[in-house]
């Protein structure tokens, strides 16, 4: 009988690798808008890295499923963060903002290939009953990685530049694919090899995707809920400062003082989730966790004071921990492996489409209207789509879907 060491061994190494690359992606998102601010002085020039990262992801995950469902995982993602690792390095080098752009939209294009490949590999790794406890887990590194990556950044800024941060999330980037070269293979050798052309495969692709949705329709309804509940999260997200600043009258220190406490919200909902995940189904985790958060998001959005904007961000991020370990454990057992970078991607682009669309609408209404108007409608249409995932999750008739592993859903050819 194996020990807990023994079984654990592979899931720490990865947990490792996920907790290093998180670290080094916060450290260099933050340098490198400093970077194009102290290049240009404009803020529109850092919004457009915004804008260049969604559109890399749109682009990107058109195809990239139908590529990381026929290569090998592990190499795949070893491959991904050395050509991440060697752009990044090139990044201080360029003083020009077209070619920085231009190589953020290859290392974003990367990232997002990175995610769904992941996914797929620890769905291979972990076996069915660790799956919850691990992504409980993965939900703690990734709240870690939340605080101590922007302070690493400002120690970074302090002590040197922006451009010192950026080379500290590349050698992470290195070091999350050497330890990755240590972990097993799950998988025999990639599946290339076809004389129908590739967008015959991406066309067959989709259409698999599509017959695959219409099959399992509970499934991708809970899936596509819950990415709507991330749209409106990451709309709203994109005028809290603005809100915090403007409607709220508060300072600079008093809105970073306030993302602080949203730190610790996702610091603390991860410590308890990692102790009482065992003893919570899965429906609950997703339902309760989305509805929680939504309420959170109410509770800051409808505020006039700095107390109460402080209990909603405490709140939202401290619920977001048990919604997201909820999804992931769903996701790997409800989503085939051999098909999960195709679904991925494709409703990742489906995803990344409706962010860029909402983002812009709230921007744009946030000037015609007002921004507490936004910001409020935003949280009150998230909750409205978390009542619906609620409901939708504890259904009875539902159970069984929460029970059974991803080896049990035939594929649709």
């Amino acid at each position: 009988m194996k020990t807990i060491a023994e079984t654990w061994r592979y899931p720490s190494i990865l947990l490792m690798s996920i907790g290093i690359s998180s670290v080094g992606s916060w450290v260099y998102f933050i340098a490198l808008n400093l970077i194009v601010l102290n290049l240009t002085g404009s803020a529109i020039a850092v919004s457009g890295l915004y804008i260049i990262r969604a559109l890399s992801t749109v682009f990107t995950n058109f195809w990239a499923g139908s590529l990381i469902d026929r290569m090998n995982k592990k190499h795949l993602m070893i491959a991904l963060n050395i050509f991440q690792t060697v752009l990044i390095l090139l990044l201080p080098l360029l003083s020009s903002l077209a070619f920085i752009y231009c190589m953020v939209f290859f290392i974003t294009a990367a990232s997002s290939m990175y995610h769904p490949t992941s996914m797929t590999y620890m769905t291979k790794l972990i076996p069915e009953g660790k799956r919850k406890r691990f992504n409980s887990l993965r939900s703690l590194l990734d709240s870690g990685a939340f605080l101590t990556g922007p302070a690493i950044a400002g120690m970074m800024f302090t002590i040197g530049t922006p451009d010192m941060a950026i080379y500290i999330n590349a050698i992470a980037l290195l070091l999350s694919a050497f330890i990755t070269i240590w972990m097993p293979n799950v998988e025999g050798t990639a599946r290339l090899g076809t004389s129908d052309g590739r967008l015959s495969i991406i066309k067959d692709d989709w259409k698999l995707v599509i017959r695959f949705s219409r099959k399992y329709s509970y499934t991708m309804m809970i899936y596509f809920l819950f990415s709507a509940m991330n749209v409106m999260m990451t709309s709203t997200d994109s005028l809290e400062a603005a809100f915090a600043t403007k409607v709220l009258s508060l300072s600079e220190g008093e809105y970073g003082v306030l993302v602080s406490i949203a730190g610790a919200g996702v610091l603390t909902g991860s410590l308890i989730n990692t102790m009482i995940v065992e003893k919570i189904p899965t429906s609950w985790l997703i339902g309760m966790g989305s509805l929680i958060t939504a309420a959170g998001y109410m509770v800051l959005t409808s505020s006039n004071t700095y107390l109460i904007a402080s209990i909603g961000c405490f709140v939202l991020s401290f619920a977001a921990a048990f919604a997201n370990t909820g999804f992931y454990t769903f996701y790997q057992n409800n989503i085939p492996v051999d098909v999960m970078g195709r679904i991925g991607s494709i409703y990742g682009l489906v995803e990344a489409s409706l962010v860029i669309v909402a983002t812009a609408i709230f921007g744009i209404a946030s000037e015609l209207i007002s921004i507490r108007f936004v910001v409020v409608s935003g949280s009150s249409i998230m909750l409205l789509v978390s009542i619906a995932l609620f409901i939708f999750n504890v259904l009875p008739s539902k159970a069984g879907v929460y029970q059974h592993a991803a080896a049990e859903t035939k594929i649709v050819k």
